[in-house]
């Protein structure tokens, strides 16, 4: 087990923010608790001791958000996600953590720019379906790799502007089976092992806490003040990946 207090200092605040996005309150800021982790241990173990903590919360946010899911919606995207894991698998390791992290904090600053610069209309049709599975196979890979994969995905999904409990127990769904798929490809990789579980032990009562005050919180905000959260979450997150794969 992890005993350096300097690393429960930014694991506790982690995991919390993880729980927050897991339940789409703070959608775009959970991507941040793994780099936040990271300051203090390397980004594959801290994805490591992630993992468990992201299954209890799926397990969680499944339970109180189930049933508004888009089932459509999953049936499209879930396929490329898991895909997105795949490929994560078969290349772990051979790109820098940083570089990764770096790319998906431009196309992040990317979308809100395009976002700002062309708002969405109402008379605006969705986005082309073969832009939502490249958002999915992107969201999986990075997922995979650094738990980051909130950004691809909500850039596709956030425009089309659900209801706020529908999309974010659409994307507790999606992330749920995701999540689920990396738990071989991760013991493969030897990333399970003793230590990281006992840490991740530890930290397991803040999983589902975090999770119940974000759908608590959910079920009562305005649509409006939703969407600017969410969209504020994107952009903390794109900077902060962008930092991290320029420095």
């Amino acid at each position: 087990m992890i005993t350096d207090p300097w690393f429960y200092a930014v694991a506790v605040p982690a995991v919390l923010l993880m729980g927050l996005g897991k339940s789409g309150f703070l959608g775009g800021f959970g991507a941040l608790a793994t780099p936040l982790m990271a300051l203090a241990v390397p980004v594959p173990q801290a994805a490591a001791i992630m993992l468990p903590l992201l299954l209890v919360m799926d397990a969680t946010g499944l339970q109180q958000l189930w049933r508004e899911r888009d089932r459509a919606l999953i049936a499209h995207l879930l396929p490329a996600g898991l895909a997105g894991t795949v490929v994560g698998t078969a290349v772990f390791g051979l790109l820098p953590a940083s570089t990764l992290a770096g790319v998906v904090g431009a196309l992040t600053l990317l979308f809100l720019l395009q976002r700002g610069l062309f708002p969405p209309r109402a008379d605006r049709p969705r986005p082309p379906r073969w832009v939502g599975w490249l958002a999915a196979l992107t969201s999986g890979f990075t997922s995979f790799v650094a738990h980051a994969g909130s950004p691809p995905i909500s850039a596709y999904v956030l425009p089309m502007r659900l209801p706020p409990v529908v999309f974010s127990a659409t994307m507790a769904v999606f992330f749920a089976a995701v999540n689920l798929s990396k738990w071989v490809p991760y013991a493969w990789l030897g990333l399970i092992d003793g230590r990281n579980l006992t840490t991740s032990l530890v930290l397991l009562p803040l999983a589902p806490l975090g999770v119940w005050l974000g759908v608590w919180a959910l079920r009562r905000i305005r649509p409006t003040w939703f969407y600017r959260v969410a969209y504020a979450g994107m952009f903390l997150t794109g900077c902060k990946l962008l930092w991290d794969g320029v420095t």
